[in-house]
């Protein structure tokens, strides 16, 4: 049955969604993305073409051509930068113009409209729901409720799809035969996969060391005052392990208990916490590794975001940036979240065929 479709993945980025789809065995006739800095990735390890377009200028007869003859389903996830919880400021909520970012989810309802897929999928950051009120997303839903699309949609929590993070997303699915339904839970508490299976094996490296067999296996190197707090503090512990003379002036204020996650160390028997893009830095986030005095490398948090251990990101003919790959790896869909988003629909379209 999946045979018979064509899948295009919008705001592609370094194909964490498309990658799900892979292994589930759908086709993927394109990623589209207006980072070109992506195509590398995507393209080495997803056996397709990347094509770097600005999502917002792109034709519907330039979409149509991509699916060719076959029936079209069409994924993606807008940047979910304007709906984060770090730029929830009233003048950006307030302001469409302060970013145009938040545009890109109408761009997309348009493209739906006019080409018409049998089945969609769009996974963004929950708060996307109530961004300027819940306008932008109850005008996405409505376009396409209106056009004959049967929508659902809901927050999932990556973890519980062998993620080895804590990740909720928002998930919607719509399709032109019926309600999708989301996969149950393929893991729960007590079984979920936690950092130590996930990066526990990889090669033991200090800060500012590239391991010589994967040189996406390095580690940002620190200052020596940042390696003294790192050393004080504990697995699973904060800059609350820390001597005075150690904390940061925020700290010691009223109200530094907002600051409790930088500088932290993960959890060996736990899941990791959201990659963000700035997630190999250690005044971003709990992002110390559980038990060498670093951040994690770029590899442990490509694996975080359950990314194959073999997925190639950085292109040996050519320079590259740690933070712009950083960057990639945070904006990405958990390859495992995509991997359940794309059997949901496999699941649907098998239904289909057998109900007639």
């Amino acid at each position: 049955m999946i045979d018979e479709f064509l899948v295009v993945d919008l705001f592609c980025g370094i194909g964490g969604l498309t990658h799900g789809f892979v292994k589930e065995g759908f086709q993927v006739a394109a990623g589209i993305d207006f980072d070109n800095s992506c195509k590398y990735a995507y393209e080495k390890n997803n056996n397709t073409q990347f094509l770097h377009k600005d999502i917002g200028a792109l034709s519907a007869s330039d979409l149509k051509a991509l699916f060719g003859g076959k029936r079209k389903i069409l994924i993606g996830c807008a940047p979910c930068q304007p709906y984060s919880i770090f730029n929830r400021k009233k003048d950006v909520i307030e302001n469409s113009d302060a970013d145009p970012r938040w545009k890109l989810l109408y761009s997309f309802s348009s493209l739906i409209k006019e080409t018409r897929p049998e089945v969609i999928s769009m996974e963004n950051v929950p708060l996307l729901k109530n961004y300027g009120d819940g306008v932008v997303f109850n005008d996405f839903v409505k376009a396409l409720e209106d056009i004959g699309y049967h929508i659902s949609y809901d927050i999932f929590n990556a973890q519980d799809y062998g993620v080895p993070q804590r990740r909720k997303r928002l998930v919607l699915l719509g399709s032109l035969h019926g309600k999708i339904d989301m996969i149950a839970p393929t893991h729960k508490v007590g079984k979920y996969v936690t950092v130590r299976q996930a990066i526990g094996d990889l090669s033991p490296i200090s800060d500012g060391e590239i391991d010589k067999k994967d040189k996406l296996h390095r580690a940002r190197k620190l200052t020596e005052l940042t390696k003294r707090r790192i050393q004080a503090t504990k697995e699973g512990g904060s800059w609350k392990d820390w001597d005075e003379e150690l904390k940061l002036a925020c700290h010691k204020k009223e109200g530094g208990e907002k600051y409790r996650s930088v500088y932290g160390r993960m959890q060996w028997d736990d899941v990791a916490p959201t990659m963000t893009t700035y997630c190999i830095g250690l005044n971003n986030g709990r992002f110390g590794h559980p038990e060498q005095d670093r951040a994690i490398s770029l590899r442990e948090a490509a694996l975080l975001q359950s990314f194959p251990k073999g997925y190639s990101l950085i292109d040996s003919k050519s320079t590259f940036s740690a933070l712009n790959i950083a960057k990639h790896i945070g904006n990405a869909v958990p390859v495992l979240l995509g991997k359940a988003i794309a059997k949901s629909i496999k699941l649907h379209l098998n239904s289909i065929q057998q109900n007639g």
